[in-house]
C-alpha cells in the first residue's frame, strides 16, 4: 500500500508514499515500482481525461510484440502468423494499475480512481512495439471538441 506505482508525468504526488515506507519502517531509502509497459503509455493517455471529465470504464484491448514475452530470435517463430489471445496475469495487471497510477493520495495511501477497467491483452506476432485500443465512457458526457482540448491542453509535471 505504501509503494508508489509511479508514472512521473501522471501521479508524482504519490512520491509522498516514500516518507510513509520510511516512517513505518525505519529506512533511509526506499522503493519505488514501474507498471506495466502498457499501463504507462495507458496512463499518459487517461490522466488528462480523468482530470478533467473523470471516467466511468475503460475498455482495453491490447496487441502485444512477441518480444515483450522475452522471446528474442528463433523461439519467437513460434508466433509467426498467429495471436495468442492470452497473455497469462497481464490483464489483471493493468486493470490494477492504472486505477492506482490514476488514483488519488488520500492520506497515507492511494483512493484508487473511480472507474471500472477492463483489459483484454494478446500477444501478436511483431517484433518490436505494442499497440492499445480503448474505448471509455466518460463523466458528463462531453463534447468532442473538449475531449480534445484536454489531450491537447495537458501537460505532465516537468521533471
Amino acid at each position: 500500500q505504501d509503494v508508489p506505482l509511479l508514472v512521473p508525468e501522471v501521479n508524482p504526488e504519490h512520491l509522498a508514499l516514500l516518507d510513509i515506507q520510511r516512517r513505518a519502517r525505519g529506512w533511509s531509502g526506499g522503493i519505488v515500482c514501474n507498471p506495466n509497459c502498457t499501463t504507462a503509455v495507458l496512463a499518459m493517455a487517461l490522466a488528462p481525461l480523468e482530470r478533467r471529465f473523470g471516467i466511468s470504464r475503460a475498455f482495453i484491448a491490447t496487441m502485444q510484440a512477441v518480444s515483450g514475452a522475452g522471446y528474442p530470435g528463433v523461439p519467437s517463430l513460434d508466433a509467426l502468423g498467429n495471436v495468442l489471445p492470452f497473455i497469462r496475469g497481464e490483464e489483471e495487471k493493468v486493470e490494477a494499475e492504472v486505477v492506482k497510477i490514476l488514483g488519488r493520495l488520500a492520506g497515507e495511501t492511494v483512493a484508487p480512481a473511480a472507474l471500472v477497467a477492463s483489459a483484454m491483452c494478446h500477444r501478436v506476432p511483431v517484433i518490436d512495439g505494442h499497440s492499445e485500443a480503448v474505448s471509455l465512457e466518460l463523466r458528463g458526457q462531453p463534447s468532442v471538441e473538449s475531449v480534445r482540448s484536454a489531450l491537447e491542453g495537458w501537460r505532465g509535471v516537468p521533471q
